[in-house]
């Protein structure tokens, strides 16, 4: 790990990180389709001006606590240009990280709605795939992004939303063999951060009553007294 990511993260290292993330066009479908969305639009969003890019991370550079989920929402972050925003997912995720205390707001519709602390948000893939579905290599593609990204803020706490999240976070820290992903499985990487399991803030997961409120309550307070403790 480099002098910035052992004592803080750098905001001129994350803006130059930004920066390459955003002018990325190493796959070719991702491409595609990021772009196929903001063209042709959901009927809902017409009148917006899509972002149709890569999406970086965001939040607080001094963050101990990263959140970290599995792609841009085609019609969410693909839209807005910022992770679990303007989406229903979002809704469900903002509304705990506010009852935890990591955000100044329990709404996060458009970039400013809501301001995190101690808290970045990102993902493994940073593109908007079909179907919500990047594929291996795709996938493998990206996770270099998130590995820099980690290695530039002081996190000791990663909360990884769904399984791919989780496999992701094993596979950038070099986990053998791998733990289980479960809600609230847990694992300490040596030398390095502690990973979190939780179900995704999906549709399907908080309709169903798969993740409920207090579940993903619970994952962010563990979360918090991990980071602190």
């Amino acid at each position: 790990m480099n002098e910035e990511g052992r004592h803080g993260a750098s905001p001129a290292g994350l803006a130059e990180l930004e920066e390459e993330i955003t002018s990325c066009r190493r796959c070719p479908r991702l491409v595609a389709w990021r772009e196929e969305v903001a063209r042709e639009k959901k009927a809902a969003y017409k009148d917006e001006t899509y972002w149709g890019r890569p999406v970086p991370g965001f939040g607080d550079p001094r963050a101990r606590v990263v959140v970290l989920g599995l792609a841009p929402a085609a019609h969410g972050a693909n839209r807005t240009g910022r992770y679990f925003t303007g989406d229903r997912s979002g809704d469900f995720l903002f509304a705990s990280l506010h009852r935890a205390g990591f955000s100044d707001s329990a709404v996060s519709r458009r970039i400013g709605d809501a301001t995190v602390s101690g808290l970045w948000i990102s993902a493994v893939v940073r593109c908007a795939p079909p179907q919500n579905k990047p594929t291996p290599d795709e996938r493998d593609r990206c996770l270099p992004y998130a590995a820099r990204e980690l290695g530039l803020l002081p996190a000791r706490v990663v909360v990884c939303l769904g399984a791919i999240a989780w496999d992701g976070a094993l596979r950038l820290h070099g986990v053998r063999p791998k733990p289980k992903f479960g809600h609230g499985a847990e694992h300490r990487v040596p030398g390095g951060p502690t990973l979190l399991g939780c179900y995704h803030p999906s549709q399907q997961n908080t309709f169903t009553g798969v993740l409920k409120p207090e579940m993903l309550d619970a994952v962010l307070l563990r979360a918090r007294q991990l980071a602190t403790g």
